[in-house]
């Protein structure tokens, strides 16, 4: 039996996201992370992304979660040096998909507006594609699927 459980929030407009809000922030790492998952797929990136703010061992800021990484001298993220893996590919971070982006920004608006719980996530700080293994998840206790990420809590 699946559990979701997502509280009512007032959902922001695309224009109420100015680049480089949480909001942004958020629903880009959304978007990018799991916009082919629907709805579900980005909530639980995001959810995870607001486990890692609670937690003091990442950034205290939704920008910094998404955006941590090792970075060079003119401020660019280095390729495979990131938390999140679209943020140092290579490959801009721009919104091709619209209905997915708009989903990913009404989303991000309900996670900043209320704090939103997917049963098995609580504590769910690390996520990958289920079509690899990295070797951090044999450290890390498997919480459960959903979409095409595995998700993880220490």
């Amino acid at each position: 039996m699946r559990h979701w459980i997502v509280a009512a929030a007032l959902l922001l407009t695309p224009s109420a996201a100015s680049a480089g809000s949480d909001q942004s922030c958020l629903a880009e790492a959304m978007y990018f992370e799991a916009r082919d998952q629907g709805w579900r797929g980005m909530l639980a990136v995001g959810v995870v992304v607001q486990n890692r703010v609670k937690d003091r061992r990442w950034p205290q800021t939704i920008c910094g979660v998404v955006r941590q990484g090792r970075y060079d001298k003119k401020g660019n993220p280095l390729r495979g040096r990131c938390q999140f893996s679209y943020h140092c590919d290579g490959i801009s971070e721009k919104a091709h998909e619209k209905k997915a982006w708009n989903e990913a920004l009404d989303l991000s608006a309900l996670i900043l507006s209320k704090t939103v719980h997917i049963v098995g996530l609580e504590d769910a700080t690390h996520y990958h594609a289920t079509s690899i293994r990295p070797s951090w998840s044999s450290v890390l206790v498997f919480r459960r699927i959903i979409g095409q990420h595995a998700f993880y809590a220490e």
